[in-house]
């Protein structure tokens, strides 16, 4: 094995643990492993020999690649103004695909990369890094231009951040099915009181249509309305995993129209979020959609 190949070999250790990262930073699975890819090219062109820890190198360079990647998608005005469900990782509802496993540890869900999407870049790689990967502030400093008592004030800004929204769910995958195959039924029938029932007092919906449209709708009985309003469409929802909690994915005559993923804590759902973006969905496996 010549040096080229070895160094691929260790790279390949690595590599689930780096796209974990970068998808948590980006929230998109394809920006991920462009991230992933270029922190390849920076090892293939460095002096590995120099490299003491290659597991915190690699995960420092996607680091700031990613956040390099953040910064310049709004330097493009990339970013939206409103709300932006991020690229959602959909599985079977019977179980995770081992490929999406390393991917979806941490309790990664949508609620979460929402809220992430909130964050300035710089809080996004403090957050992420320290409070998920555990790297410690002297090493996320310098990719910020920080001191590391800045970083850890990004992280502990970010982390209020998320700490306030209610983005982990109940741990039962049942009792999560329950309460929204639940839900689904009221909606499709119209039942306004059923479905005031079954929403958090301060539950919160969120929609992303693309092309910068978007609605945030809170408190139980907007979204009760918002939710019964769908009766009068002709939808078909399967069943689903989304980021490891309970979701849905749902069709209108046979095409791809919603993803939605669902935060059910306490026995009710605190949050749902919609990816209701035409030209994203048909990005993702359509398999998923498949009745």
């Amino acid at each position: 094995m010549d040096e080229r190949d070895w160094l691929a070999e260790q790279f390949e250790e690595h590599r689930s643990r780096l796209r974990a990262v970068a998808y948590r930073m980006l929230g998109s699975l394809s920006e991920a492993d462009d991230a992933v890819q270029e922190a390849w090219v920076r090892l293939s062109r460095s002096d590995a020999d120099e490299i003491e820890n290659l597991g915190a190198w690699l995960t420092t360079v996607v680091g700031r690649v990613s956040l390099n990647m953040l910064r310049s998608r709004r330097s493009r005005h990339e970013e939206p103004f409103d709300v932006h469900i991020p690229e959602p990782i959909i599985d079977r509802a019977d179980g995770t695909d081992p490929e999406h496993e390393a991917l979806l540890a941490d309790s990664v869900g949508l609620a979460l990369l929402v809220v992430l999407e909130t964050l300035s870049p710089p809080e996004r790689l403090a957050f992420v890094l320290h409070d998920i990967f555990a790297v410690p502030f002297d090493e996320i400093g310098p990719i910020v231009d920080r001191s590391p008592e800045a970083a850890r004030q990004l992280a502990s800004r970010a982390r209020r951040r998320v700490r306030a929204e209610n983005t982990v769910p109940d741990a039962d995958l049942d009792a999560q099915r329950e309460v929204v195959d639940a839900f689904l039924v009221a909606a499709r029938d119209g039942d306004f009181e059923r479905l005031v029932a079954l929403l958090d007092p301060d539950v919160v919906l969120r929609q992303d249509f693309g092309a910068g449209r978007s609605r945030e709708v809170r408190g139980v009985a907007a979204v009760a309305r918002q939710a019964a309003a769908y009766a009068q469409i002709e939808l078909v929802g399967k069943p689903a995993l989304i980021n490891g909690a309970v979701g849905v994915v749902v069709t209108r005559d046979g095409q791809p129209f919603s993803v939605g993923a669902f935060t059910v804590r306490r026995g009710r759902i605190v949050e749902m979020d919609w990816l209701v973006d035409r030209e994203r969905l048909r990005e993702l496996d359509q398999t998923v959609f498949d009745d």
